[in-house]
């Protein structure tokens, strides 16, 4: 499998590259266009997973069924993009997990088992996310996707990030919530708040901006509808 990223970082759209009998699963609707060599089949299982995994994936946001691309020959092609503009980042996984944030999940190499993990009611409450990400383990190739453009932080010890801004990170990383300032009332006149504290040693994948932020920002200019 090879994989471009072409019309970065706003409009990221991923061209997937096949060989002969290989597959590529992916997130419903993100298929923009394919070769006519290249079939598909919809599904609510992953490797390793069955009709109880893609329940699971409701919980984190994701959809119930999942989309199956193989080639029957080499060099198919599908074209994949997220349903906003958006950044798309490549990461081969290496065996371990990494955790996504609902709906960023977009597509993965057929040796990757998609699943949902649960983040906590602390802090899914205070950190503005869903208490279920997703879970992505196994070998292969795996695209994930932002509001905004996507950047990776290696950590070893600690490290800060503002909530709303995580897309990913790799499970040997575990986060708590925590006030960005010395006191609470510093924090939130800052703006800043709450953040999330990463400890241990890993990577973690942050994205520039966040939706909430956008939306409050752009909603008071539109106009009201008719």
């Amino acid at each position: 499998m090879q994989i471009e990223l072409l019309c970065r970082t706003a409009s990221t759209v991923a061209k997937v590259t096949l060989g002969a009998g290989e597959s590529v699963t992916c997130e419903v609707g993100s298929m923009v266009a394919m070769s006519p060599q290249v079939v598909v089949e919809t599904t609510s299982k992953s490797r390793g997973g069955g009709m109880m995994a893609g329940i699971r994936r409701v919980f984190s946001g994701e959809n119930f069924f999942l989309n199956h691309f193989t080639s029957r020959v080499a060099g198919g092609e599908v074209y994949l993009a997220p349903s906003q503009l958006a950044d798309v980042y490549h990461h081969a996984l290496r065996g371990g997990s990494v955790v996504v944030q609902g709906s960023s999940w977009l597509a993965s190499s057929a040796g990757i088992e998609i699943d949902t993990t649960f983040a906590g009611i602390g802090n899914a409450l205070f950190s503005g996310e869903s208490m279920f990400w997703v879970k992505c383990t196994g070998t292969g190739d795996l695209l994930f996707n932002s509001f905004g453009a996507i950047y990776p932080v290696d950590v070893d010890g600690s490290y800060v990030v503002d909530t709303g801004h995580i897309v990913a990170f790799e499970e040997t990383l575990s986060f708590q919530m925590t006030k960005a300032s010395t006191s609470f009332i510093g924090s939130f006149l800052g703006g800043e708040g709450l953040v999330c504290r990463f400890n241990g040693r890993g990577r973690i994948w942050v994205q520039s901006h966040q939706p909430d932020a956008f939306g409050r920002t752009v909603g008071p200019l539109l106009l009201p509808r008719d």
